[in-house]
This record gives structure tokens, sequence and C-alpha cells, in this order.
């Protein structure tokens, strides 16, 4: 629990605090774009969302995957505080931090909202899986609105290349019945919505018959289901659990497995989990672009360097050093995921 001293939150409730009650990006704190605030993002998206725009936060959450720190972000948050889980942030440790803005989601924090909002303005997104609002968001929140159009400007174009690239490239083939499918140690989970969804329907794929009207998916956990993952292309996320690459082995194994339309047209690809389902942001969203231009042996549309992260606007990328020394928190487990 967070615990204030009296004049310690009477201080805090006294600084500026115009709080942000709504999910919209207008409700954003002002800054000019030339000095982004003291930045803390409590969910992957946001985080993804601030190095996009050249931002570096003063305190993250721990990453789903590849702890402490996704690899392809670690360069990029070198040295910055740890705040604990998305699902349960250390709020001791954000409000030592002094953040200037916080970036959290209704999804896993509206119960301690009000905490929050004491320690700083706060902005929350509705969703941790659309990466286009997180990217809004964060651009509101630290004056980089600019950048955000020119990121989404440049998402929009290679949207287009891949789809005109795919859709000649296979012909009446296009489009395809694309099935999302995550296996765990005890089940499989064939995803319909979500971040990948989201953005493999803005190419122009469709979902597996099964997935229609399933909400975010649906969990299987017998081999007889397999024919619900029936699908043009399959693309599997895996992680490095030897249980999970158990199931993997098993079920693929399986006669029904075989029987199946992606595998028959060997269209059955494994693809970066973090990429496509843990990352949440505009980069991972276009490192899931990658995966698609390799695994369809087409010639991929490389990023511009206005396109590129960090200074693309010809700003440095905006920190602050963290203070001096701090106490870590007892480390936990994680036992959820995105």
């Amino acid at each position: 629990m967070l615990l204030f001293a009296g004049t310690a939150e009477a201080d805090i409730r006294a600084d500026t605090r115009t709080y942000a009650r709504s999910d919209s990006a207008a409700a954003a704190p002002a800054v000019s774009s030339a000095s982004a605030p003291r930045l803390v993002t409590l969910y992957q998206g946001a985080t993804d969302s601030a190095v996009a725009l050249g931002v570096t936060p003063i305190g993250v959450v721990d990453a789903w995957m590849e702890k402490p720190t996704y690899r392809y972000l670690r360069e990029a948050l070198d040295g910055v505080e740890h705040v604990g889980l998305e699902t349960q942030p250390n709020l001791e440790k954000v409000a030592w931090l002094d953040p200037g803005v916080i970036v959290a989601t209704r999804f896993r924090h509206e119960r301690v909202r009000p905490l929050l909002e004491q320690i700083a303005p706060t902005v929350f997104s509705s969703t941790v899986s659309d990466f286009k609002a997180s990217l809004t968001l964060v651009a509101a929140a630290t004056g980089r609105e600019a950048r955000a159009e020119q990121l989404l400007a440049c998402w929009d174009d290679r949207v287009a290349d891949l789809r005109a690239k795919i859709s000649t490239a296979l012909g009446n083939a296009w489009p395809q019945k694309a099935a999302v499918v995550r296996f765990k140690s005890d089940h499989v989970r064939l995803y319909s919505s979500g971040f990948a969804g989201s953005i493999l329907e803005e190419l122009g794929f469709r979902q597996p018959d099964a997935a229609a009207d399933q909400g975010w998916g649906m969990k299987l956990t017998s081999e007889e289901n397999i024919p619900a993952l029936d699908a043009d292309v399959i693309f599997v996320l895996l992680e490095d659990d030897p249980a999970i690459h158990d199931t993997y082995r098993h079920w693929t194994a399986h006669p029904l497995w075989q029987r199946l339309t992606a595998t028959r047209a060997d269209r059955v690809y494994e693809v970066d989990t973090v990429n496509w389902i843990m990352g949440g942001g505009i980069l991972a969203a276009n490192a899931m672009l990658d995966d698609l231009y390799r695994h369809y042996g087409l010639a991929p549309q490389a990023l511009s360097p206005s396109c590129a992260r960090g200074d693309a606007l010809g700003e440095e990328p905006s920190a602050v050093k963290e203070p001096s020394a701090i106490k870590e928190p007892s480390p936990t487990t994680d036992e959820g995921a995105a």
C-alpha cells in the first residue's frame, strides 16, 4: 500500500494536479515538444511508444518475457528504473521517482487510479493492445504529437506496401485466413483479436471460421480441438519453456494437425512472441511486419530514417537522470501474460 506523510500528501495534491480522468489523449498535460516531462510508463505498449517517440522514461514496468526488459528495448532503456509488474506496479517506487506524468491503462490500473493521480497527472488508455491509441496518448502526454503523426504515416505506407505485395504474390489465393496460435504447457490459445489480430486485419487477412465471434479467442485443451485451428496460414507463438515445446511437439505430431490446410501448404511459421503479442507498441508492430515480409519471401519496405526511433525530428531523446540511489523492492514473480 502507498503511504504518504500528511505534509507530503498535501504537497502532492497541491502541485498542479489537473488530473487526466478520461481515455482521451487530449486529457494529457500540455507540454512543449522541446522538454518532455519525467515519464513513468505502466504497460508495455506505452513503454514501446515512448522509445519510438524519442522519450526515455524514468520508470517502466517489467517485461512479460526476456526479463527485465525486452531485448529490442534494452539499449534504449539501459539504466532506467523498474517499478514492478504491469499487473501490480510498486506505487511507492513510482512516487519516489517524482514523475511529471504517468501513462497507465484502465485495463490494469483502474483500482489504483486515485493513488496514481495523487502522485502525478495520469493518463489512461482503455486497452493494452491498440498500439496506435497508445502512441497517440503518450505523444500527447510528452509533446511529441508531430512525431507520432510521422510514425503513423510511415506505418500506413508499410501496411499498404506489404498488403499490395502479398496480394500480388498470392493472386486468387488472397486474402488468406490466418490463425495466431500460442502454445502453453497445458493448452493452446487461438487468438482472434488483440494486438496481432488487429494488425493482420488491417493487412487484409481474415480470421479462421472457428475464431469468428469469439472475443479474444479460444482456449483449446484437447488435440480433438485441432480442427478449430484450420486456416490458410498459421503463426505459432512459443516461449523458452520445455513444457511448452513438449506441448507443441505433441500437438503437431497428431494426425489432425497434419490435415490442417496450413500444414499441407507448408505455411506454418514460428514467429517472435514478443513482436506479435507482448511488445504492444509501434516498434513491435513494425517488427511484426518484418516477420511477415520474411515468411512470405517478399522484399521489405525498410523503415526510412525519418521513421526510425529516437531523434528522427532532430531532437535528442529526452532523458532525466534517475536519483542516485534507491532501495530495490523485493523481487516478485510474474504469473500472467499480456
